[in-house]
This record gives C-alpha cells, sequence and structure tokens, in this order.
C-alpha cells in the first residue's frame, strides 16, 4: 500500500510539473552559513520540505518542512546551513502544496564562499601524462600529470585501530586505514610537489568483508560480475553517510593550505561505467537506471569535493563505445556514451547543474591492434560507432553543443586511460610507439583535451593479454608488473613534449603513413 500511495504521488508530481515546469523551488544556493531558495508558487499555504539524496519524490509528503509560505508567487528565501551538525548542503528540496510536490527536486547549484580551502587548478606545461607505477620513474620521464587508482575498501576502517584516522561529519566519527592512506600520500605528494596534475580514480572492489561490501557496494551489485568492481552505494543511509565521509576526507587532506600530504586536483568517480557490468557493477539495468543512480552519486562527489576545494575537478568515466554498447554485454550490461551523456546532461540540469567534467578512454577499436589510424568504425559522423584517437575530434566538437555545457563553457575533457599494445616482437614495439606519436600529436593538437594519459607504466600479467606498458615486465618475477626493460615507447614518451619532439617522432611517419604531423594535426582541429 505504502508503496501505491508513493507512485500515485510521483505520477501526480510529473503532471504538476509539465502544467507549471517553473514552479516550486527554481535556484538554490550555498553560503558559508546559509541555504537560500529562490521559489515561486501557485497557491497559498504552501511549504518547502528537504529531501535526503537518497530520497525519491515519493518520500516528500513525509519529509520535514524547513519553510512554510502563507503567500503565493516569489521569494527569496533562507534557511541555516546547518542543522546542529548536519550540512544540508548535500539536500535536496522541493515544494509542497496541499501535501503534493510542485515543480522538481532541486539541489544547490550556485556556490558562494563555501570551499574551505581556495587551492588553485594547476596549470600544466603539457598534456603528458601517465597512470604510474614508479614516481622516481615517472619524475624521470617528465610526466605533467599522473593518475592513481583508489579503492575504498582498502581505506575504510569499520573496526578502527588506536593509530587509525578519524574523520568528523555530521555529529559522527569515520575511520580510515592510516597504513593505506599514507601510502597514497607518499605517492602524491612528490608528483604534486614536481608540479604534476594528480587525479584520483575513486573505485570500489567486492573485498573478503562482507559488512564492508554492504556498506561500500551498490545493493544492486552481482557477484557474478567478471571484474569485481561495483558502483558506490549511495542508496542506503549507511552507505551514503560513508560515500560522503570518504569523499570530504580525501577533498580535505588533499586541498589543505600547504599541501603537506599533496594536492589532488582531479577526482574520477568510477571507471568506464557505459560498460558497468565489468567496471561499474549495479546488476542487470537499463541505462536510465543507471544514469539516474550515478548522476545522485556524482552529484554528491561534487558536493563533497567543493565543500573544501575550490577548484578541484570531478569526472564520470567513459569508454570509446560512443553510439554503440561493448560486443561482450547487452543491453542491461552496457550502453553508448553519447545517449548517456545527453541523458545524465538533461537530468542534472533540471535539478540544479553542477560542474561535472568528461574522463574518457579512446582506445583503438581493436584492443590487440594498436595502429588505431586504420580504425575503421572510428568515423567523422555523428553516428561513429566508437570514438578513439583517429577522430578524437569528434569528441570535442560534441561537448562544445550548447545544452552540454556549463555556464556558458565546455565542460573539460581528459583522456585518463588509453594505452596500446606491443606484441612480443620488435615490429611490435615500433607499432606501439608509433601509435603513442600518432595519438599524443592529436591529443595535443586539440584545445578542448587538458590531458592524455597513458596506461601503463608497466606491462601487467593479468590484463588479458595485453601489453601496453613503457617498461617490458618481468614474466620470471612472481609479481605481476616487476619492470625489466624499457621498450622503444619509453624514449617517445619521454621526449613527447620536449623541443626534441620531432626527431623523436620521425621514425612514426613512414610506419603511419604520413608524410607530416601537419596531416593529422590540422585534420584534428
Amino acid at each position: 500500500m505504502v508503496c501505491s500511495i508513493r507512485i500515485v504521488a510521483v505520477l501526480i508530481w510529473a503532471a504538476l510539473v509539465s502544467n507549471s515546469p517553473a514552479a516550486g523551488v527554481r535556484h538554490i544556493t550555498a553560503t558559508a552559513d546559509q541555504i537560500i531558495f529562490k521559489v515561486e508558487t501557485l497557491r497559498a499555504p504552501s511549504k518547502i520540505v528537504e529531501l535526503q539524496p537518497n530520497e525519491s519524490p515519493g518520500d516528500a509528503t513525509n519529509a520535514p518542512t524547513v519553510i512554510t509560505r502563507t503567500k503565493k508567487g516569489t521569494a527569496t528565501i533562507s534557511i541555516p546551513r546547518f542543522d546542529g551538525a548536519r550540512d544540508r548542503i548535500y539536500s535536496g528540496f522541493v515544494a509542497l502544496e496541499n501535501n503534493l510536490p510542485v515543480g522538481l527536486v532541486r539541489f544547490v547549484e550556485e556556490w558562494n564562499n563555501v570551499s574551505k580551502h581556495n587551492d588553485l587548478y594547476p596549470k600544466s606545461k603539457s598534456k603528458k601524462g601517465l597512470q604510474v607505477q614508479m614516481d622516481d620513474d615517472a619524475l624521470a620521464l617528465g610526466v605533467k600529470h599522473a593518475a592513481l587508482n583508489l579503492n575504498f575498501g582498502q581505506m575504510v576502517a569499520l573496526q578502527p585501530a588506536a593509530d587509525d584516522l578519524a574523520w568528523q561529519m555530521d555529529g559522527r566519527t569515520f575511520h580510515f586505514r592510516q597504513g593505506y592512506v599514507q601510502s597514497l600520500d607518499a605517492k602524491i605528494k612528490p608528483l604534486s610537489e614536481a608540479g604534476v596534475t594528480v587525479t584520483l580514480i575513486l573505485l570500489s572492489y567486492e573485498g573478503g568483508d562482507a559488512g564492508l561490501n554492504k556498506i561500500l557496494l551498490h545493493p544492486q551489485f552481482d557477484k557474478t560480475c567478471p571484474e569485481h568492481l561495483g558502483a558506490f552505494n549511495t542508496t542506503t543511509p549507511e552507505g551514503l553517510a560513508w560515500f560522503k565521509a570518504c569523499v570530504e576526507f580525501l577533498a580535505e587532506r588533499y586541498s589543505m593550505p600547504g599541501f603537506p600530504h599533496g594536492h589532488v586536483a582531479n577526482y574520477i568517480l568510477g571507471n568506464e561505467v557505459n560498460s558497468h557490468w565489468y567496471w561499474s557493477n549495479m546488476g542487470r539495468v537499463t541505462m536510465q537506471q543507471f544514469a539516474d543512480d550515478y548522476a545522485r552519486t556524482l552529484r554528491i562527489c561534487n558536493t563533497a569535493v567543493r565543500k573544501f576545494s575550490s577548484s578541484a575537478r570531478v569526472f564520470i568515466s567513459l569508454e570509446h563505445h560512443w553510439n554503440i554498447h561493448y560486443a561482450g554485454c547487452d543491453e542491461t550490461q552496457g550502453f553508448a556514451a553519447r545517449p548517456f551523456i545527453d541523458y545524465l546532461s538533461r537530468i542534472t540540469k533540471s535539478s540544479g547543474d553542477f560542474d561535472w567534467h568528461l574522463a574518457f578512454h579512446p582506445y583503438p577499436e581493436n584492443l590487440a591492434d594498436c595502429r588505431t589510424w586504420n580504425d575503421k568504425t572510428a568515423t567523422l559522423s555523428n553516428d561513429t560507432p566508437r570514438i578513439t584517437f583517429k577522430n578524437l575530434e569528434m569528441l570535442v566538437r560534441y561537448f562544445r553543443k550548447p545544452e552540454l555545457r556549463y555556464h556558458g563553457e565546455p565542460r573539460r575533457i581528459i583522456l585518463s586511460e588509453q594505452g596500446f599494445h606491443s606484441p612480443d616482437n620488435v615490429e611490435g614495439e615500433l607499432l606501439q610507439a608509433a601509435a603513442y606519436c600518432y595519438a599524443y600529436r592529436k591529443a595535443a593538437s586539440l584545445d578542448g583535451i587538458d590531458a592524455f594519459i597513458l596506461h601503463r607504466h608497466v606491462d601487467y600479467r593479468d590484463e588479458g593479454g595485453l601489453n601496453l606498458g613503457l617498461w617490458r615486465r618481468n614474466s620470471d618475477s612472481p609479481r605481476p608488473s616487476e619492470p625489466l626493460a624499457k621498450k622503444k615507447i619509453y624514449e617517445a614518451f619521454r621526449l613527447a613534449d620536449t623541443p626534441a619532439w620531432r626527431d623523436a617522432f620521425e621514425f612514426a611517419l613512414p610506419v603511419i603513413g604520413i608524410k607530416s604531423w601537419r596531416d593529422i594535426e590540422a585534420h584534428a582541429r
């Protein structure tokens, strides 16, 4: 019966929205101590109620009232941002008339003097980046961008030790494993101190602790998924609390003045979510179901980051299937990137836009063949099946569309994971190195691309037979990625953003089949 009442309420709410699109809460601003609403109500009395991020419009009739109005029309009204120790900055708000929702549930979309730290976004000297395994070697290579994986399951301490790190949020204490956090510091600090723009990829793997899995993994997580990598749990109160605490803890730690633990500029939410069955599992769902859940988590993540950093950016993660989904899954396991972006943009704008950005993976169409310049399914048509380095300009062009912009400006794009396979022979290393030269010149020539972060630093044993590294691994070692010897790509990578790049890249021109780098750079522009 309760379920039926909620469904009816949602249907009535939808009808009211369609009849009065401007009614209800129209805009929300947060300041250091206030939440400020612009409201238009059609009749009196009316009220504004507060919803938690994991609640739906169907919960509005039983939600706590924060404002009661005795007049109809437009008004600007404010309430305290804090309810005791609890921060309302994450909440959604909706107007009710005759105890039924009017207008959409809206969230904070304007931030005035909210961020605790006014850190500046780093200015990178080039787009050259790497998913770093060895800090010293990365710095010797001259990387300007670095991406690091972060697993929430290794960071959270449900049964804390005496020396674990405490975090206070909403009147509650959360704990994080000191050893794991310090290992992050040890990688992040030397990179950021050297002027490298650091990106954290936020992940939640299934682990051996059932209690931890229940909190961190989406309730619909399917244990049969191949990579044991889940969507985040922001649907249950406990999952929501821990997700907020995790991101707040990271945002504070890596944006505080002087950066005593290092500086993080970018946070990527999950991995390749358009192939969610493999890389962000929440069971078998439609694209819209996944996007609705992901949009909520994305907004929460952005809010947590923005509370502490005035400049850090939050990114969505997508792989190269643009108008098709990965052939290894069905419609409930994956979807095309383009309709997902369009849908995500619409639903985030409708409930209060915020500054999410794109981390894209333009791998070659065939991961085992690095000759991306030959990709057949990467075209300059709007219905191109894939976006790879061959047609990378299509991605930049798409994100310049007015309806996708944030405050009139295109959202930022980084290429956060892509690499080129080298078969175990001399020709394989030659082709891999040429592919990197091709890809780097394409990325460098596009103003809309901020970074090209190569995957991997060292070949990895358990990557489906792919050899994507700058280094060959030691196949006799029990470690999956112990470096053995540099490959031909190493020198091309090292010199890619130096004055010596032309000489270093010269070998690649006949391999690719072009006479000059202008042939692809002009095309890219």
